[in-house]
């Protein structure tokens, strides 16, 4: 377990020299300059008899071997398990977790595509957790602007899961004449299946026929991303 080495596990937040405190080292030094276990302190605000906050942060963040990570998916319910949790503490750790989501997953109107970096951030957030691998099409204007994204397959990915019909209709309503195929992979790897190669094969072959350029495939794992177009795949 991870213990500050400037006190002890039987040292209250309070007996901490006061720029080690970590709202006060906050705000002395950013939000930046804090551990996750700090950071969580600070929501959590108190700890038990037998441990001081952030003792209690930290037995938080390393229960499960996902670390941090798991906080995504634990209930409330879970939560007020922990000896220190309360209803009070874990709907604020939920509540914080669900603005930091929700602030990062936020779509600005008329974002532009300048590479493939740039639609990995825009969809990172909404895709690297999900339990089932999901394909997106995503429509870009003349502009390289995100028109919208349209999900046509829930699943392990096959070519009769995803049919270029499915692809390719949506962006025929919206005139748009250049898509980006995305999906994620719940595993967290990136390496594309050589299922994945052949989809994107027998995509870009239709489109061109029908006139519309896919101009990549991006896989989303944790973390990472793998670009077709990048990578020469295609």
């Amino acid at each position: 377990m991870y213990l500050n080495k400037t006190f002890n596990a039987n040292m209250t937040v309070k007996e901490m020299a006061l720029e080690e405190r970590p709202r006060e080292k906050m705000l002395a030094q950013g939000e930046k300059s804090l551990s996750n276990a700090e950071l969580l302190a600070i929501i959590l605000r108190t700890g038990t008899k037998q441990k001081n906050v952030i003792d209690l942060a930290n037995y938080i963040i390393n229960k499960d071997s996902q670390g941090i990570r798991y906080l995504q998916d634990i209930t409330i319910e879970q939560l007020c398990e922990i000896d220190g949790v309360g209803l009070t503490k874990a709907t604020m750790i939920k509540a914080s977790l669900e603005l930091g989501r929700r602030v990062a997953s936020f779509k600005p109107n008329k974002y532009k595509v300048k590479n493939p970096w740039d639609i990995y951030k825009y969809y990172m957030d909404s895709l690297r957790y999900l339990k089932k691998e999901v394909f997106k099409v995503v429509l870009l204007n003349t502009k390289n602007e995100i028109i919208t994204d349209v999900d046509v397959s829930v699943g392990t990915l096959n070519s009769s899961l995803v049919h270029p019909r499915e692809v390719f209709i949506e962006a025929i309503k919206r005139s748009s004449n250049k898509i980006i195929l995305i999906h994620n992979h719940p595993s967290g790897s990136i390496e594309p299946s050589l299922e994945d190669k052949n989809i994107t094969k027998r995509l870009i072959r239709c489109g061109e026929i029908i006139g519309i350029e896919v101009i990549d495939h991006i896989i989303i794992g944790d973390g990472m991303y793998f670009s077709f177009k990048e990578n020469m795949v295609i």
